[in-house]
């Protein structure tokens, strides 16, 4: 048996550009049983969250879990600029998502970055004050390093690290976050699983891949996914499935068709034979340079390349 808890939709995509086809992907997944949904208040500049209001209208609230991230900053030209997770405007960010929610309460609230000069004790503490006043159930981080986590734990508990993890980017299996979420009881939650589309069948668009390089990687793995009778996207997710069990996957769409997609790929299991195949067809260590070609870090809101 699948275990769908394992899978949580991805809001970022949904606006009213997308309403309908929006609501009846959530409809979808409340139907097969997922019910994680995660969102942030600069998603579409609140438009997800305005989107998830309706298709979450009259569900039983206790029947679903919805994790909110709050702090990027948009500009005007839709592109991030800067990162305001001040610990005196936390409550203003969160007053705003429950007011776009229509919710007295977000199961999972978090920063969306650190930002470096801001100690994470003390931005844990804000969010531990809204949790002590009935407006959030838990604390999560994504996106932090490993030492920051440290320091999270030991002032509140953490209930979720939200991490980039996939066949292409296997830096956190390295850098100890892992360890340190599970010493301190924190779940585990993948993003990007699909590299953004960098394991995706469409052009390559990255700096740093040539087509032929992309061509032949992809090639290596159409075959592992032929022998399996999946897809190639299926087998990333089955991927991070089989190396840790504690996983759990957020996918990110707006069609019920891709979700469904995802779904199946629970009851793909691969052998140790196979996970080594799949990492020698695709060697993390060559792109690291570029599914990291976006890294970046903010020191007092600023944004800056790492």
């Amino acid at each position: 048996m699948t275990d769908i808890k394992r899978l949580g939709l991805g809001c970022m995509g949904m606006n009213m550009s997308n309403k309908e086809r929006s609501i009846e992907t959530v409809h979808y997944a409340l139907d097969h049983g997922i019910t994680l949904f995660n969102t942030g208040e600069f998603y579409g500049c609140g438009e997800s969250e305005m989107v998830l209001r309706e298709a979450l209208k009259g569900v039983p609230r206790e029947s679903y879990f919805l994790s909110v991230k709050f702090g990027v900053l948009p500009g005007l030209n839709g592109q991030t600029y800067g990162l305001d997770v001040k610990p005196w405007n936390i409550k203003a960010h969160l007053a705003y998502s429950l007011h776009r929610l229509g919710l007295d309460y977000v199961d999972l609230y978090q920063p969306a970055r650190m930002d470096e000069n801001i100690p994470v004790e003390e931005i844990i503490g804000a969010i531990q004050e809204c949790a002590d006043a009935g407006y959030v159930r838990h604390i999560g981080l994504t996106q932090l390093t490993p030492e920051n986590l440290e320091r999270a734990a030991k002032v509140s508990p953490i209930h979720t690290v939200e991490l980039a993890y996939s066949l292409a980017n296997r830096s956190i299996e390295k850098n100890g976050i892992l360890d340190v979420a599970r010493n301190n009881h924190i779940n585990i939650l993948a993003f990007s699983v699909l590299q953004h589309g960098l394991l995706s069948d469409t052009p390559s668009g990255r700096p740093g891949m040539s087509q032929e390089a992309k061509d032949r990687m992809l090639s290596g793995l159409r075959e592992i996914a032929a022998e399996k009778n999946t897809t190639v996207e299926n087998l990333m997710q089955a991927y991070v499935y089989e190396k840790n069990p504690d996983m759990s996957i957020l996918i990110g769409t707006t069609r019920k068709e891709h979700l469904q997609d995802s779904i199946d790929a629970l009851s793909v299991t691969l052998t140790a034979g196979e996970i080594e195949r799949m990492e020698n067809v695709f060697p993390a260590e060559q792109l690291q340079g570029i599914v990291n070609s976006r890294n970046f870090i903010f020191r007092d809101g600023r944004m800056e390349n790492r």
